[in-house]
């Protein structure tokens, strides 16, 4: 109907292509000319094509696909590489990864070409150079350009994009990971190795794993990795699994890392995230990357029960299991004529205490290691079958950058604590465990099995103010829990306990009374909250997000009220910011406090809170803070901003 390819519902989005093709670019985090995240929106438009034409076989669909490439092409064509790596900078998801399937399913260089210009250079080029440069930046704007770089390399063989793939799927499964195989705390990366203080409701953002286990298959076909079938399965139990309300189907956005948390799903109606429509695919993937083959063998990777058919070999492998809540796998081959074939069962890095495989009931000696695959290649026949054993032990896993905080684990699965219900159940409960006290003793000796219940274990002695009961990860819902667990000695503990248990009830309460949070910085909430303002930027430091306005410049966000409570506005700052940094804070234009940034406390941040006059906030829904800075000067950086009940 357009004439010229273009197909899509973005509100707006003819007159903000016809800007972006007469070289207007306007572009930040994910707003490209007034309109939210459009070739974001795009990808996922062509991705639904491209998948309707795979599995569909819908000829029609290629067409449509095709024609939007080549209208892509001539929105783009007359930008130069300065107004194109400009227009990057908003969120594009994977672009880059369309056209270069659209050119596989083609055979047209031209989408190869048009892949090779979706080439963020701000992010892609630090990758390719071995530099870690996601501290700082929303991660999963990122990880669908690298899912594009590992499908191009596969189609042109560019060994950079390879390098790029490798060094970022490394970077972020060894040094920005949680336990449970997520990343990301409120959508952004941190420090590397730096997870201890990055604990919250938001942790673990669904899209992301999503992502990073489509990632994860494609380095996988390159090397046969056991590193990479591991993170497969730790995140696809830990996190996918647990992503989803088993009695509604409802999905999490998030799934939160911090102690004492609780999950929160979307509804059928009001709530629909970009991790709900990622969600819906989740759980129908499960079939998804059990099994591999090269020219010649089989690889198995994940114990799920399922049937193979591998029609070119004239091979059928039924797969049985109750894994993980048995330690037994069996396989049976069915086939119509023998068949010559090496097998390769992936001994996952977790089964420490040994592999044991029978073949027909005869107990097979094979080299192996924990992290390896064990081979049986032999000649199969009809009726023949496996039986395997990997016995699943507790451990516990720490954080990077502490190792007296660690979460606990029984084979590849995640256990969680349970410290009670939520909601009006709660208000009788007594207060559950938050730290464990284990001394030097062996893990066996404060944790016991509950042998009543699958994978049920229950700790002795150790729990302060009480012991839990310890269940999978994935099976916690609708409960408060923990997997992040303080570990003390007694002595530590009988030292520092009312330190630690004033410090709990000081957030508690915080917590609390918190009626608005404003993540400055931060792209979504601070779209969320209306920001605002003239010659104001932003950044980052020791791993927390800023926002100023300099020469005189001011910035402003709307903050929820909440009722008609009395209100104060607590203002992080950082103690040794200094010179030349005066300003008003305002509420509605009137002016509450005025700050003075001086070397207030050297080497730490802290907190500033100012009483908002009641007239200002009383009968309102909303009001609208303002950090104006005075002439010359610079309001902020301001870290962070709370507005909270008064005590």
């Amino acid at each position: 109907a357009n004439g010229n390819g273009y197909v899509a519902a973005i509100p707006n989005g003819k007159q903000v292509f016809a800007e972006v093709a007469a070289g207007v670019i306007r572009s930040k985090g994910f707003d490209l000319n007034g309109c939210w995240v459009p070739w974001y929106t795009l990808h996922k438009l062509f991705a639904g094509l491209l998948e309707a034409h795979r599995y569909c076989a819908n000829d029609k669909a290629l067409v449509i696909a095709a024609r939007l490439g080549d209208w892509a092409a001539g929105v783009t064509s007359n930008l130069d590489e300065e107004k194109f790596q400009t227009m990057l900078a908003c969120e594009h998801g994977g672009m880059n990864e369309s056209l270069a399937e659209l050119y596989a399913r083609t055979g047209e260089t031209k989408y190869l070409d048009l892949s090779r210009r979706f080439h963020h250079k701000a992010i892609l080029d630090p990758l390719s150079q071995g530099v870690d440069c996601l501290p700082g930046i929303h991660g999963n704007t990122q990880i669908p350009k690298i899912i594009g770089v590992a499908r191009r390399y596969e189609l042109a063989g560019d060994e950079q994009d390879r390098r790029i793939a490798d060094f970022f799927w490394n970077a972020v499964v060894r040094h920005h990971t949680y336990v449970n195989g997520g990343n990301t705390n409120h959508e952004h990366f941190g420090q590397p190795d730096k997870l201890n203080d990055r604990l919250s409701p938001s942790t673990s953002e669904t899209c992301n794993t999503y992502n990073m286990l489509k990632l994860t298959r494609h380095l996988f076909q390159w090397s046969a990795g056991v590193e990479q079938a591991d993170y497969y399965e730790r995140a696809l139990y830990n996190h996918i699994l647990a992503s989803q309300n088993p009695g509604d189907g409802m999905m999490c956005y998030f799934i939160p890392m911090n102690m004492n948390a609780a999950k929160t799903y979307n509804t059928p109606f009001d709530s629909f995230w970009c991790c709900t429509g990622t969600g819906m695919e989740n759980h129908a993937k499960y079939g998804d990357s059990i099994y591999f083959h090269d020219e010649d063998g089989l690889y198995v990777n994940l114990f799920i029960p399922s049937v193979l058919n591998w029609s070119e070999k004239g091979v059928q492998v039924w797969l049985d299991t109750r894994f993980p809540e048995e330690k037994e796998i069996r396989l049976t081959f069915i086939c119509r004529r023998p068949a010559a074939l090496p097998l390769h069962i992936r001994r996952p890095s977790w089964a420490q205490d040994g592999m044991q495989i029978r073949l027909n009931g005869d107990p097979l000696d094979l080299p192996g290691r924990p992290g390896s695959y064990v081979t049986i290649d032999r000649t199969w026949k009809n009726g023949d079958a496996l039986q395997i054993a990997m016995p699943m032990t507790l451990r516990t896993e720490a954080m990077p950058d502490n190792p007296d905080r660690a979460a606990v684990f029984y084979g590849p699965i995640l256990l969680a604590g349970d410290l009670g219900p939520i909601g009006e159940e709660a208000e009788n409960e007594q207060p559950r465990a938050t730290v464990f006290v284990t001394g030097d003793r062996e893990i066996s000796q404060w944790i016991e099995r509950d042998e009543s219940k699958p994978l049920t274990f229950r700790t002795t002695g150790a729990g302060r103010p009480g012991d839990v009961i310890l269940t999978p990860f994935y099976k916690m819902h609708h409960r408060r829990y923990s997997v992040y667990w303080d570990f003390f000695t007694e002595d530590q503990w009988e030292k520092l306990q009312a330190d630690y248990q004033a410090e709990q009830a000081r957030l508690e309460r915080l917590n609390a009374r918190t009626v608005d949070v404003m993540r400055i910085g931060e792209m979504q909430p601070e779209r969320d909250h209306n920001l605002q303002g003239e010659r104001t930027e932003t950044g980052d430091f020791m791993g927390r997000k800023w926002r100023h306005a300099h020469s005189g410049g001011w910035f402003s966000f709307d903050m929820k009220t909440g009722g008609n409570d009395p209100l104060e506005l607590m203002c992080t700052y950082w103690g040794s910011d200094a010179g030349g940094r005066t300003f008003d804070i305002l509420i509605d234009g009137v002016k509450i406090a005025e700050q003075t940034l001086q070397s207030n406390r050297p080497g730490e941040f802290f907190d500033v809170l100012h009483p908002i006059p009641p007239e200002l906030a009383q009968n309102k829904e909303k009001i609208t803070v303002r950090l104006q800075a005075h002439p010359g000067q610079t309001a902020g950086g301001l870290f962070g901003c709370r507005l909270l009940v008064r005590p």
